[in-house]
């Protein structure tokens, strides 16, 4: 048995083994201690379950999309045979217990029983802490991984909590007043300002284990080699014709007097083989550190545990299978559209993930695959705001204020990618935020201002500018040029909406329905070996995502015949000065644009930003040079006539901007966010209305070749239980009954219910895959006609208070919507006994006393708008004389929309 609890018994969840334990023993005499929700187990080392507890594998599902199989009687699934636990008895007496007690007598025979802290709810400490709403709504005590939210009940709770506050007139109340106003402030500023040394950290890093592949610094070794040659910054590395004596390539270290090509083949071999070690590390740890199945919280479900009697074992064909994730993988964006949507994902957010993705993209970026670094910033940001918002209970146990931190830290990240903390928080509310009310724009606003000077206060590529891409142009655009402009915005259009077909089907064909599904390295090492061998002769392939954006964008000047010497032609009127630049930019956006299909995807980090602005820059560069050609001929004359008298009229840096932001509209098909970012990098509004009417066609040309962009692909791939807040639904003939679970288990107030059937109950509807549902509380309607509404418990809720009162398997547990939950003063000792002294049999405190209820008449747009607008977690319906007829939750609801999109 258990030891006794710790000082810490009271001030957290209990553990799932604990609580399985409980479970289990319900009627065999073996449940642990209730004293001991704490103590040590066997599957949780030193009693202490973090987010970093590993769990033994398991192919049950820990929360996933209902299958798309939706009928009405989509859960009506074939009764399974009773779980017997008779297997497991001990010898051990239990009290007998009467099965109808009196109030009177539970009141005084459990009077002396504390009921322990929830996990998420705290009870409050005296009658005066009741709130009416809040106790009406019940009380939550945990969200298991991949559950919905209760938007309305963490609403209907801060407020309480913060009506507690102020309604204390106190000098020490005011202050707390105060404190807790500016807590959210001071917790987005701690944000920012760590989100810019991580980022400082890892572009510091990237840079010089991207540069050791071609050498090191010699007397320097540590120094990358932009800051052990400052004089060749502008010459972009390997572009210009200058050398530096302090960097020695590896071709001269090692044999520093053979031919050309013995020196290239040394010095090949070296890249390969660094380049390999890099991906091969990024890969590891991204698997070894971030595996899902490696993370368990204590608010994990007992019943759901693998080793739970029946769980695992039978009914095989009822298990929803949710493949392994990694959480250190891909740019995390669409997980944390996810997360923002409502939805949980215990240890995505957490220190280990932190660490993994930093690292491990430093090293990914600087293999030289063909993706970045910036779409990666918004998932380290988010996890630095998940982090430290866990050091204060107001947001801590709160998930729906816990998500305005991260909808700020998500505005950082973008910051400190872009140097455009506006753009940030724009890109906050445009792309991922799903609840985004003004003083979260603000706070975000003020996250991303922090974080983007702290990073110019680092300064991390020793120029001042927060980007390296960061450029400025000398000359305005002119009106003939909104044609060219406009080709670009549709030439983005088509390579997103494709791009976003081609990585879908080579995701969903290839790499999950091939050996590559097993062999996650196998299929790096493959990737970045291709990779190596294609980018290495082009020096613009060969050079980092970021340099050749910054070499595409920057503008040709008269008198720097050596700045981006290939680039930029003495001569542009000749046509065999430009055609070598013009083949050499176009090999290099072909082979960026197929290596970023197969390698988007791949069990490193990666974003997408950086591969979608290098491929448009380039398409951008192409077109600026014929334009600049086309120029000085005698047909252009009649058609540039503004130009006769400037020969340099025409700048294709800026074409290859405009191309750049043509291309990730159309692949991630943001629209505001994006213009005011390149607005931002750009450090002007001249070139306002290019950069929008290229990012307005290709959006629209991207929805009409593919309706969703890449991120929602990424979604729909890996099975998120995301509710897209932006998408309209054509709902035909269908009705609300099409969609309502009518065969639901649920609990009726007129038969016994004891803490052995319903922990039979609460067993049959976790292997049924409905973790993140739970059961409507029914009474006889007066007339006999039917049943009515009392209440809903959800499943966390009953499976919590079951393992309290697991001690007494016969005894009748109750749920009442007019008994106060707090003990009357029949005596004076009872007057002294605390409040949260309660009845453990009773139930109601965990109940909704008023659930969203909808009319079975009702359209479905009205129960989309609960889900979406509102946030509900679940929707009861009843007939219109107010009987119950069945339920929607919300992960149903997602479900039926899928299968609803996929049809039509």
């Amino acid at each position: 048995m258990p030891s006794s609890p710790g000082p810490a018994a009271s001030n957290g969840p209990s553990t799932t083994t604990w609580r399985r334990e409980r479970l289990i023993g319900i009627g065999t005499g073996t449940s642990p201690d209730i004293g001991a929700p704490d103590s040590p187990s066997d599957d949780v080392p030193n009693g202490s379950a973090t987010e970093s507890t590993s769990l033994p594998f398991s192919r049950t599902s820990y929360g996933t999309l209902p299958t798309r199989a939706l009928k009405t009687e989509r859960r009506a699934v074939p009764q399974p045979p009773r779980l017997s636990f008779s297997s497991l008895k001990r010898s051990s007496s239990i009290p007998t217990v009467p099965s109808t007690p009196s109030l009177r007598d539970l009141t005084f025979s459990r009077l002396g029983i504390q009921r322990p802290i929830s996990a998420y709810d705290a009870p409050p400490k005296s009658k005066n802490d009741v709130d009416a709403d809040a106790k009406i709504n019940g009380i939550r005590v945990w969200y298991s991984s991949f559950s919905s939210i209760d938007w309305l009940h963490d609403a209907i709770k801060d407020s309480a909590r913060f009506s507690r506050i102020r309604k204390r007139k106190s000098f020490r109340s005011r202050v707390r007043l105060v404190i807790d106003k500016s807590l959210g402030w001071f917790i987005v500023t701690i944000v920012g300002f760590f989100t810019a040394i991580v980022a400082f950290l890892v572009v510091r890093s990237e840079q010089w284990l991207f540069d050791v592949k071609e050498g090191y610094c010699h007397g320097a070794w540590w120094k990358a080699k932009r800051f052990c040659c400052p004089a060749l910054n502008d010459l972009v590395a390997g572009l210009g014709e200058e050398t530096c004596q302090s960097w020695r390539s590896w071709a001269e270290v090692v044999s520093p007097e053979t031919s050309d090509f013995s020196s290239g083949i040394v010095q090949y071999t070296v890249f390969a083989s660094i380049a390999l070690s890099l991906a091969l590390i990024s890969t590891l740890l991204t698997i070894c550190l971030t595996d899902s199945t490696t993370f368990v919280t204590r608010k994990e479900s007992g019943v759901l545990s693998p080793d739970f009697p029946g769980t695992a074992a039978s009914n095989k064909d009822l298990e929803v299978k949710r493949r392994v994730m990694y959480y250190a993988a891909g740019s995390g964006i669409p997980e944390i559209k996810t997360i923002l949507s409502g939805f949980v994902i215990h240890g995505y957010l957490g220190a280990r993930v932190l660490f993994t993705k930093s690292v491990g993209l430093a090293l990914s970026v600087a293999s030289g695959l063909s993706l970045g670094k910036e779409g990666p910033f918004v998932h380290i940001a988010s996890c630095i705001g998940n982090i430290v918002s866990r050091f204060f209970s107001k947001y801590e146990n709160n998930e729906a204020k816990r998500r305005e931190i991260l909808s700020a830290a998500c505005a950082a990240g973008v910051a400190v990618a872009f140097g455009a903390p506006i753009g940030g928080t724009l890109f906050s509310l445009e792309e991922v935020s799903y609840f985004f009310p003004p003083k979260v724009m603000w706070r975000s606003f003020f996250c991303a201002m922090i974080a983007a000077i702290t990073l110019k206060v680092l300064d991390p590529f020793g120029t001042g500018k927060l980007v390296l891409f960061q450029v400025t142009y000398e000359k305005d655009w002119h009106a003939y040029e909104l044609v060219p402009f406009l080709l670009l915005g549709v030439l983005g259009g088509v390579y997103g909406a494709y791009f976003s077909k081609l990585n879908h089907s080579w995701s969903k064909h290839i790499r999950n329905k091939t050996w590559l599904r097993s062999h996650p390295i196998a299929e790096v090492l493959l990737i970045t070996a291709i990779t190596t061998g294609l980018c290495f002769i082009n020096p613009f392939t060969r050079m980092s995502g970021t340099e050749l954006v910054y070499s595409l964008f920057s503008e040709c000047q008269e008198g720097y015949p050596h700045k981006h010497a290939r680039l930029c032609s003495v001569n542009p009127r000749a046509f065999w000065e430009i055609w070598p630049v013009v083949r050499a930019v176009s090999v290099a956006m072909i082979i960026k644009a197929c290596l970023t299909i197969v390698t988007f995807g791949i069990k490193v980090p990666a974003g997408i930003f950086i591969p979608s602005l290098g491929v448009g820059a380039c398409c951008g560069r192409v077109m600026g040079l014929v334009i600049q050609w086309l120029q000085y001929q005698e047909l252009g004359a009649k058609i540039f006539p503004i130009c006769t008298q400037d020969r340099n009229c025409i700048i294709p840096g800026l074409y290859a901007m405009v191309g750049a932001a043509a291309t990730l509209s159309g692949v991630t098909r943001t629209t505001v966010s994006l213009a005011v970012i390149m607005f931002e990098l750009t450090d002007t509004l001249t070139y306002v209305i290019p950069v929008m009417l290229s990012v307005l066609v290709a959006k629209t040309v991207a929805d009409a070749l593919e309706p969703k962009g890449i991120y929602d692909l990424v979604i729909e791939l890996s099975q998120l239980p995301y509710l897209d807040l932006k998408h309209e639904y054509l709902w035909g003939s269908l009705q609300i009954n099409d969609v309502t679970a009518r065969d639901v288990e649920v609990i009726r107030l007129d038969k016994k219910n004891t803490v052995t059937t319903l922990r039979d109950q609460l067993v049959m509807l976790m292997r049924t895959g409905n973790d993140d549902s739970g059961f409507p509380i029914l009474r006889l309607d007066s007339n006999d006609n039917g049943l009515r509404m009392v209440g809903y418990i959800g499943a966390s809720e009953l499976e919590h208070a079951l393992t309290l009162v697991a001690d007494e398997p016969e005894a009748e547990v109750y749920f009442h919507t007019t008994y106060t939950h707090y003990i009357s003063s029949v005596s004076s000792l009872m007057e002294e006994t605390e409040y949260h002294e309660q009845d453990l049999f009773d139930f109601s405190i965990y109940m909704d006393q008023a659930p969203l209820t909808v009319q079975s008449n009702s359209p479905l747009e009205m129960v989309h708008q609960f889900f979406s607008k509102l946030g509900a977690r679940y929707v009861v319906v009843t007939d219109t004389e107010g009987l119950y007829e069945g339920v929607i939750d919300k992960k149903t609801w997602v479900a039926f929309l899928a299968d609803l999109e996929e049809k039509s």
